[in-house]
């Protein structure tokens, strides 16, 4: 498998078990009768803070990897390839550093170095778009 397939599967795969790890979240209240399962509010803005960074943390996913996967599939249908799989693998790494972070902290630092790694996907990815179109 290359490097693309992998970082897709691979940031896929990270986006499932955020999803995963925020239901457990959530049944854990709901279990302890904290919440009632109908009323969360999808936002997360209902949770104790670790339960909105979490959500915000899986909603990022959520919102950045349809453009990973518009990327692979448009360089795979090129046969193009070649522009990305030498950085796939660090997208993955920094969307993972990102995750983690997001969930760690908002202090200031944290928030920095999070956009820092958010920044840093996006440059790739633009990156990709001018080499696939070019």
């Amino acid at each position: 498998m290359g490097s693309t397939a992998t970082g897709l599967i691979g940031f896929a795969g990270w986006f499932a078990l955020l999803s995963i790890a925020l239901g457990v979240y959530r049944v854990g209240l709901v279990l302890r009768g904290g919440k009632a399962a109908n009323s969360f509010a999808t936002s997360g803005a209902d949770l104790a803070p670790f339960g909105q960074r979490l959500t915000r943390a899986r909603d990022n996913c959520f919102e950045t990897l349809p453009l990973f996967a518009a990327l692979a599939l448009g360089a795979q249908l090129s046969g193009r390839l070649d522009v990305t799989d030498p950085l796939a693998l660090w997208v993955l790494t920094l969307r993972l550093g990102q995750s983690v972070t997001h969930i760690v902290s908002t202090s200031v630092p944290a928030v920095q170095l999070r956009a820092t790694l958010f920044f840093g996907q996006m440059l790739i990815y633009a990156w990709w778009a001018i080499q696939l179109l070019g």
